[in-house]
């Protein structure tokens, strides 16, 4: 058994010497198989010219055509209100929205009225002195020209004056008296309500804050560049505003779960840039904002923020790229026949979130590869996969 043991590991040692021999004399080599480079699958669309209608984005904040604070211009108590006389609430032109106590200013008419009677009588014994006075003269005056005291002219004028005074008194206390009841100067809303019933006011106090509702107004800024691309005539002076032609825009603004758009149109350009941002603002108007719709869309209200797709210029005969196309901001990749890429900077004309355009540096026909390659450089073999032959038509 000890021999066994012994006889074991040498066999075994000679047998690994014996094959590592007969190893290193073969003449076999090992072989390594050599794979084709396989190409980058990409997909491609055939380049044409296409017309593009730009749409320029802005947002603002929608404001009244009119805001006014109404005034008191008499003092008295407020005796009754509207019930269009809460913030809120809506009212036509004309509507009388609240009441100051007119007593005292009816009291105030009576007096002037007393006046003037008064006045009308002295104006009347004036004039019939006056005619006594100037017969008087023809029979004593010898011939001689009278004097205007003589003819109580002065006296005359002077309770003419009087007499307007106390007419000027009364129309005074007559517009008083109007003034106790305030009305609506348009169609609108309150906006705030400073006052109510039982209150006391004097002239100069603030009854309420109210703003138009026949339309409202939205500024949208704007860039230079932005500008550019949207046909707003220039306005010179005597120019008739109402005769330009301005580009229409579409209101959008999400309200919880939904989106809601609003039409309407540029009305004008405001006179001059922001100094900080150097934006020019187009004014947007929204006729009746407050009316009920069909599809019951809501209203448009003051101090609402939203977003504007103001309708710019047509660009025509350009190419449409898919932004997503674009690398390293102003290139693309070309597959030229022989399925190599070749990356072409190119210049853009305009660019939006979904598509850029580009007028020159292009040829109708081209393929251009929309899959995005991280390491893309010229020659690169590429597999086409041909996605369509157009890109967006408008």
């Amino acid at each position: 058994m000890n021999r066994f043991k012994i006889i074991l590991p040498i066999a075994v040692l000679i047998s690994a010497v014996i094959i590592s021999i007969v190893l290193v004399k073969s003449d076999s080599k090992p072989h390594y198989k050599q794979h084709a480079p396989t190409a980058t699958s990409v997909e491609v669309i055939k380049l044409e010219k296409n017309d593009f209608q730009v749409w320029v984005k802005s947002q603002g904040t929608v404001s009244p055509r009119t805001e006014s604070t109404l005034i008191a211009e008499i003092s008295g108590r407020i005796s009754s209100i509207s019930p269009a006389f809460r913030e809120g609430a809506f009212f036509e032109a004309g509507q009388q929205l609240l009441q100051v106590d007119p007593s005292n200013y009816r009291l105030a008419i009576t007096v002037a009225q007393s006046q003037v009677a008064q006045m009308q009588l002295a104006v009347a014994e004036e004039q019939a002195k006056a005619r006594q006075a100037a017969k008087n003269w023809q029979r004593l005056g010898q011939g001689q020209q009278p004097s205007e005291l003589v003819l109580r002219k002065p006296q005359l004028a002077s309770a003419k004056a009087s007499l307007a005074a106390a007419e000027a008194l009364l129309k005074q206390a007559r517009l008083d008296q109007q003034r106790t009841r305030i009305v609506a100067p348009y169609a609108g809303r309150v906006l705030e309500q400073q006052v109510d019933v039982g209150q006391f006011v004097s002239p100069g106090t603030i009854l309420a804050k109210i703003y138009a509702v026949d339309y409202a107004e939205i500024r949208l800024p704007l860039s230079n560049e932005q500008l550019q691309f949207i046909d707003i005539p220039d306005l010179y002076r005597g120019q008739d505003q109402q005769s330009l032609n301005m580009p229409e825009v579409t209101l959008i603004a999400t309200m919880g779960l939904q989106v809601h758009q609003w039409q309407g149109r540029i009305v004008r350009a405001e006179g001059a840039y922001d100094t900080r941002s150097r934006r020019l603002s187009l004014v947007a108007q929204v006729d009746d904002p407050y009316a009920k719709t069909s599809d019951n869309k809501p209203a448009l209200k003051v101090g609402q923020f939203v977003e504007a797709n103001i309708k710019g210029k047509l660009l025509q005969n350009v190419f449409v790229i898919p932004r997503n196309a674009i690398k390293d901001s102003n290139q693309l990749m070309i597959v030229n026949q022989q399925s190599q890429l070749t990356i072409r900077q190119v210049e853009i004309i305009w660019r939006d979130a979904d598509y850029v355009v580009i007028q020159n540096g292009l040829q109708e026909g081209e393929w251009l590869s929309i899959t995005p390659i991280q390491y893309a450089v010229n020659g690169l073999s590429v597999k086409a996969l041909h996605q369509g032959i157009s890109i967006i038509h408008y």
